[in-house]
């Protein structure tokens, strides 16, 4: 098999993996030395600056002595198999960085053999492009659950961001789906990645010269939608990770059927992208909003509402917390309000310092006040003619497609009606069905 046709499988089989995020890496090249890597964000190509970032993305190998059910790369799936040799990968890296086709590379593996072999050819191929090129472009490689917690460190020696993919989200489905891998082989390196960071920062702050490990972090990624596992359980699941293991990132892929398995939705399903993106939005907030995952879900709601995000889910749910009044609320307080995000938090707490804020000021500090001004006061008055009630404020949020469904889905008795200015009450629902059988 010529080199063309091994990319063209293996690029392929590295397309389901979203864990290929970097950021808070800026190295410029040494002398001698080619490529850069930025400290801006990147996502999939593009950077968080609009700069469009290609990143390389490839497995080693496709051969793969695990049994994953939801894998396309599984042991029993018949698919064309192929790898590279690490000089192979190398090469084809650098070549294509020098014809600006990419500027960095995202490194995934099918087990072959072993994860100990695995991760070897892996370090073997990024201590090509690093010592022997001198490239010193963004790389992201994914360690491999299993491997030698001595082959991890060397890996993120040579990486600048490092990931283990947990894939599902508790024991019971990697038992069912996955039984090759276990908790205790994902959540060792990824413990081991954390260590060796958390290491790295002491000896750079004595020794100003000495190597950094995996400087960009390191993240993860679950399937969602393959299981039954719920939305209240990935939130908190990705809320330890955060805690426990210092991630940068917890990366939420919607499950796309492509392998016939009775234990997985069926080919054609469509991919949970709804839920994806409400997990997304949910993750957000407990990065940076100061939410926990049991204050967005709870045991008795353990999905997200398809309807709002998940932050005016809350405001909805607990109307006793407002209305805030701007001019005086803390931070804290202010970052729960819909439609005022951490930017607009903090230019109203700047702003305030010198006057006293209207509405009207609060658009120009960049506050979203169709969604803010049910939830807010200033100087002690809402905005005139609002109806401060969950259901009005709730109508008042949705779009008219999102209204026509959202009503389709209420009983009977919570749809709306056309008011009357003449009529009492409106009829009873016994009352219309007589209607309709004459």
């Amino acid at each position: 098999m010529d080199l063309f046709d091994k990319l063209k499988i293996l690029t392929d089989a590295a397309k389901y993996d979203v864990a290929c995020t970097s950021s808070g890496v800026d190295r410029a090249a040494g002398r001698g030395g080619i490529g850069s890597a930025e400290a801006c964000g990147i996502c999939h190509t593009f950077a968080a600056d609009g700069r469009c970032v290609s990143l390389l993305k490839v497995l080693m190998t496709n051969k793969c002595v695990y049994d994953c059910r939801y894998c396309v790369n599984r042991r029993s799936h018949e698919t064309p198999r192929t790898e590279f040799s690490p000089r192979e990968l190398a090469d084809l890296t650098i070549g294509f960085y020098r014809r600006n086709y990419i500027e960095g590379l995202f490194l995934s593996s099918g087990v072959l053999r072993n994860p100990d072999y695995t991760c070897e050819r892996m370090i073997e191929t990024l201590r090509i492009l690093r010592e022997d090129y001198r490239f010193c472009g963004y790389i992201h490689a994914k360690a491999i659950p299993g491997a030698d917690r001595s082959l991890i460190e060397r890996l993120g020696l040579l990486a600048d961001r490092m990931s283990v993919n947990i894939e599902l989200p508790s024991h019971q489905s990697l038992s069912l789906l996955a039984p090759d891998k276990s908790k205790v082989s994902i959540l060792g390196p990824m413990g081991g990645i954390r260590d060796g960071i958390r290491q790295n920062r002491t000896e750079l702050v004595r020794y100003r010269h000495a190597p950094k490990f995996a400087p960009a972090g390191q993240s993860t990624q679950m399937i969602v939608g393959a299981t039954p596992d719920t939305d209240y359980r990935i939130l908190n699941l990705a809320q330890g990770l955060y805690r426990n293991y210092g991630l940068k990132r917890v990366f939420y892929s919607a499950y796309l059927p492509v392998v016939e398995n009775s234990l997985l939705p069926a080919v054609g399903t469509k991919p949970p992208l709804l839920r994806e993106h409400r997990l997304y939005q949910a993750d957000w907030l407990l990065r940076y909003y100061g939410f926990s995952a049991d204050e967005l879900l709870d045991p008795q709601h353990q999905t997200f509402n398809p309807y709002v995000d998940p932050k005016c889910n809350w405001a909805l749910n607990h109307m006793e917390a407002f209305p805030v009044e701007v001019n005086r609320a803390p931070r804290e307080l202010l970052l729960r309000v819909p439609g005022i995000g951490v930017t607009g938090a903090k230019r109203i707490l700047t702003a305030r310092r010198t006057a006293s804020l209207r509405p009207e000021d609060l658009k120009k500090l960049g506050v979203v006040l169709k969604r803010a001004q049910y939830f807010i006061t200033c100087n002690g008055r809402s905005v005139p003619g609002l109806r401060l009630t969950r259901d009005s404020i709730l109508r008042a949020l949705l779009s008219a497609r999102e209204l026509d469904l959202y009503s389709r889905d209420l009983p009977w008795e919570d749809a709306p009606q056309q008011l009357s200015f003449f009529g009492g009450p409106g009829p009873e629902r016994e009352e219309v069905r007589k209607w309709l059988a004459t």
